[in-house]
């Protein structure tokens, strides 16, 4: 479909289309600090997030995005980076989706939750990376903060959200139990189990994922 009626027909910006077609920080990031994924391929919108921070000042000294979905998650994920590039954690969060959304020139209503998505992948990764510096507490609390990122592919939500994620437990901060309302045959926890390990991914737990029989 051509540039201009794939704007038309969506509502796209110029600044959509351009980050779109020429795509900020996109790659892998060798030995990153920290990863996040977020989203799932089943739903059709996926971003992992790569990320380099200065541990003396907590800044962003670099960060990449891989990107799997539409034209608004690529555009979303390549404004967000360059807009966090450089700030310091507590800087960097105070952007919204909201803000990429503006700064973008505008997103459809319906693409939206693909500027949410890139907003919480970089909450997660700092989740993570506050986590392996020893400063936040890995309980039920920051288990339910990293799920915010795993999707249901058949509603499109978290699994927090949609009532997928049952029961939490977390044993001295390493070994972590979850309770799934999903078949343990199913495709459903198929995509589940690979889904909520990468969530996890780069932290020193263990975790254990019980499934209805």
């Amino acid at each position: 479909m051509p540039e201009s009626t794939l704007a038309k027909k969506f509502g796209y910006s110029e600044k959509v289309m351009d980050h779109f077609k020429n795509p900020r920080n996109v790659g892998v990031m060798e030995n990153p600090d920290v990863t996040s994924k977020v989203g799932s391929v089943a739903c059709g919108d996926l971003i992992k997030l790569y990320l380099k921070f200065d541990p003396d000042k907590d800044q962003i000294k670099d960060i990449k995005f891989e990107s799997y979905g539409c034209a608004a998650n690529i555009a979303t994920s390549s404004m967000m980076t360059e807009m966090v590039k450089g700030k310091t954690i507590d800087e960097a969060r105070k952007v919204t989706f909201k803000d990429i959304s503006e700064t973008l020139g505008g997103l459809p209503r319906i693409k939206l939750h693909c500027a949410v998505l890139s907003r919480q992948g970089l909450e997660t990764a700092f989740l993570k990376y506050e986590a392996k510096r020893g400063r936040v507490k890995i309980d039920e609390a920051f288990v339910n903060k990293i799920l915010r990122g795993v999707l249901d592919p058949i509603q499109g939500v978290d699994i927090v959200s949609a009532k997928i994620l049952e029961s939490v437990t977390v044993e001295q901060g390493k070994k972590i139990s979850l309770g799934l309302n999903a078949k343990t045959d199913s495709e459903l926890a198929k995509s589940l189990r690979e889904d909520i390990r990468d969530a996890f991914e780069g932290l020193d737990i263990e975790l254990d994922l019980k499934f209805k029989d």
